[in-house]
This record gives structure tokens, C-alpha cells and sequence, in this order.
């Protein structure tokens, strides 16, 4: 697997934890991100990469800078490559 599919991956696992713990269904996080609940589907299964567009819009839907946005994204794959090493 590549750096941009596990990027994807892990931006999308961030996205669906997030959305969770802001208790919405896709459709309703969707609504308030101005994106279809496809396409919030597609985000969340590492299928689609957001724009950088996107990455705004997600992060006003969640209420949170972009930074801590993509940092929590950094973390996740910072963990993940600690764990593939040990």
C-alpha cells in the first residue's frame, strides 16, 4: 500500500471517529459540511481523497482548526508505523 491510500485510509478512520463522536449519521454530517452522504461514505472508507476545500469544510462541520485536524490524522499514522515496527 502506498503513502496516499494510507493516507486515505487514515484521514477517512480520523473523519468516522470524529463524526461519531459528534454523534451525527453521514447524512447529517454531510448536511453540515455542504457534502453528500456518499461522499462522506467515500471519505470514511479511504475510496476518495478530500480537497483541500473539503478539508475546510470538514473541519467547520466538526468545529475544530484544520491543524488539529490533519494533526490528529499525523498521530494516527505516526501510531500505526510505531506499531509496524515493534
Amino acid at each position: 500500500m502506498g503513502i496516499q491510500d494510507k493516507i486515505k485510509k487514515t484521514f477517512g478512520q480520523v473523519l468516522r471517529r470524529l463524526r461519531e463522536e459528534s454523534d451525527r449519521t453521514q447524512e447529517q454530517f454531510g448536511f453540515d459540511a455542504d457534502l453528500t452522504r456518499n461522499y462522506v461514505s467515500l471519505l470514511e472508507t479511504g475510496e476518495q481523497a478530500p480537497s483541500l476545500t473539503t478539508v475546510f469544510k470538514i473541519a467547520d462541520a466538526l468545529d475544530i482548526p484544520c491543524s488539529e485536524l490533519i494533526g490528529q490524522v499525523e498521530a494516527e499514522m505516526k501510531k500505526k508505523r510505531s506499531r509496524s515496527k515493534a
